[in-house]
């Protein structure tokens, strides 16, 4: 040991701190917050009943299955069922009696209504959690699952593309109208983006066949419907991308409209409360340049509060895809849950809305690890551990 160092009892060095921020370094650990030292002391399963991501899990879960039993029970209160629709075509269409047109339906669909629905609720909770979706009412022999995979990826196309086209404009749009306050382009993108909030995404795909397509004339909406031009075949090639980004233009631009606005609302909510804090004041005194400003301090702490938003407009604007899909003759899962309901295709229908399900409660799920993990206080805040 050094001999001009003086020592402490112990052997320590005494050492004076360099400055205020190591001496506060040292003190916090020597003496914990006394919560750090209570959650230490937790015994393992109250550590695992207190855990933030535990409970999050669990609710996730939870929530799954409240929604699976409504649709169950929702689904089997339309009126009628695919037993019944197919017994009233066959009479209507080819004359046939009830016997005959009720034996060829139950041969048919292998599905029988009669059954009692607890049995029923049972064989689909099973089949959840064995994976299987069932199988298709409308079309035997061909899975649930298989169909919903058939559909689902250009669902997943339009809606993500959309998003990420609007999401980026829209913040953007936020942060300039936040920082130019009262101008031109506040006062526009809030007249303009509150007034397409306002219409409903199926209401606006009306809107753009009836007037862009049929009254102007400037859509070619029989060309631009449906998911890819007859004589494509799917691989991965320029000529392939560009015509389905061709088909998915209609729906992107209902879904880009409907929310743009929204978004820049927000943005600009967010960073004018950021603008006013007290850190904000302090690095502008440091003499920080506006590009740092802007993207360490404000941009980062004003996307904070939007992610559980933007997780959770996600999960929705896949379930709202129903009538904009049905509008544009989009195959994806709007249109197969429209034609599933038409046909009363029970487990088709069960299991989209499964899938919409589903997808609603990760995002969330998501947002909240995403901002406990980027902001300890939430999860602190509620008395558990990560």
């Amino acid at each position: 040991m050094n001999a001009d160092v003086p020592t402490l009892r112990g052997g320590r060095d005494a050492r004076p701190p360099e400055d205020g921020a190591d001496l506060k370094a040292q003190a916090v650990e020597a003496h914990p917050e006394p919560q750090a030292i209570a959650r230490r002391r937790r015994p393992l399963a109250q550590r695992i009943y207190h855990s933030y991501v535990l409970r999050r899990l669990v609710r996730a879960v939870f929530v799954i299955w409240v929604v699976a039993s409504g649709v169950f029970l929702l689904v089997r209160l339309l009126p009628g069922n695919p037993v019944e629709v197919y017994i009233n075509q066959q009479i209507a269409l080819y004359g046939k009696s009830y016997d005959q047109a009720s034996r060829e339906a139950l041969a048919y669909f292998r599905f029988d209504p009669s059954t009692p629905l607890w049995r029923q609720y049972l064989d689909y909770l099973g089949g959840l959690l064995r994976g299987d979706l069932g199988t298709s009412i409308a079309t035997p022999g061909v899975g649930v699952a298989e169909k919903i995979a058939e559909y689902l990826p250009w669902t997943l196309y339009s809606v993500g593309m959309a998003l990420i086209i609007s999401i980026t404009v829209g913040l953007l749009l936020g942060m300039i109208m936040a920082y130019r306050r009262g101008g031109i382009i506040d006062h526009a993108v809030s007249i303009i983006g509150s007034g397409f909030h306002a219409i409903p995404n199926y209401l606006l795909a009306i809107l753009i066949v009836v007037v862009g397509a049929v009254q102007l004339g400037v859509i070619d909406y029989t060309r631009m419907r449906g998911n890819v031009s007859p004589g494509v075949s799917p691989e991965l090639s320029f000529r392939f991308l560009s015509d389905i980004g061709y088909h998915a233009t209609l729906p992107m631009i209902t879904y880009i409209l409907t929310t743009l606005g929204t978004w820049a609302l927000i943005m600009k909510a967010s960073t004018t409360q950021v603008l006013g804090e007290d850190y904000v004041t302090v690095a502008r005194a440091r003499g920080l340049k506006d590009v740092r400003i802007q993207t360490n301090y404000v941009g980062r702490n004003a996307l904070l509060p939007l992610i559980a938003q933007i997780a959770t407009q996600a999960g929705f604007i896949v379930g709202g895809a129903i009538f904009v899909e049905q509008t544009f003759s989009y195959r994806g899962v709007g249109l197969l849950l429209f034609e599933s309901i038409n046909s009363r295709d029970y487990p088709t229908i069960q299991g989209v809305l499964l899938v919409v399900t589903i997808t609603v409660v990760l995002a969330n799920l998501a947002a909240d690890l995403v901002n406990a993990a980027l902001d300890p206080r939430i999860r602190l805040g509620e008395g558990g551990a990560a």
